[in-house]
């Protein structure tokens, strides 16, 4: 006797509906909350660069003894200050590569002596203009924890 086997193969019509309106649920839930987070990652990361500027700074000093100046901004991290009190003690290579920008594109704000300790270093944020409030707060060194 001959039996007659029947397979099923593939999915039903039915079976993919239903797939599709899980993935489509998860994805009503899922992509909100994550589109939310890139303008702070951008703040995140604008403080890592602050930190990472202010250790830079801060050997910039114990090799020279002071800060450097306004003038000499932080291009003094990458090359040996040719104005106002230029350091005996230098480290050569410097002390980081390049300046980043902040992640908006813009350039960081360096003032020594500064308003709020031996010198200010900060970010406008994301309209690149002074103050502001949310995503255009600006980001500066002597708030961040």
């Amino acid at each position: 006797m001959k039996r007659l086997i029947k397979c099923n193969r593939g999915f039903t019509l039915i079976e993919i509906m239903v797939v599709l309106i899980i993935i489509g649920l998860l994805a009503g839930i899922v992509v909100p909350k994550l589109m939310g987070r890139t303008e702070e990652a951008k703040r995140i990361k604008t403080a890592v660069q602050i930190k990472n500027l202010q250790s830079s700074l801060d050997l910039y000093k114990l090799d020279s003894g002071v800060y450097p100046s306004t003038d000499q901004g932080l291009q003094a991290l990458v090359e040996k200050p040719a104005v106002g009190e230029i350091p005996n003690n230098w480290k050569e290579g410097g002390y980081i590569d390049k300046i980043p920008k902040d992640p908006w594109g813009n350039n960081y704000v360096y003032i020594s002596p500064g308003g709020h300790g031996d010198y200010d270093l900060y970010s406008y944020g994301a309209d690149g203009e002074e103050g502001g409030e949310g995503r255009n707060a600006d980001i500066q060194s002597w708030s961040l924890e």
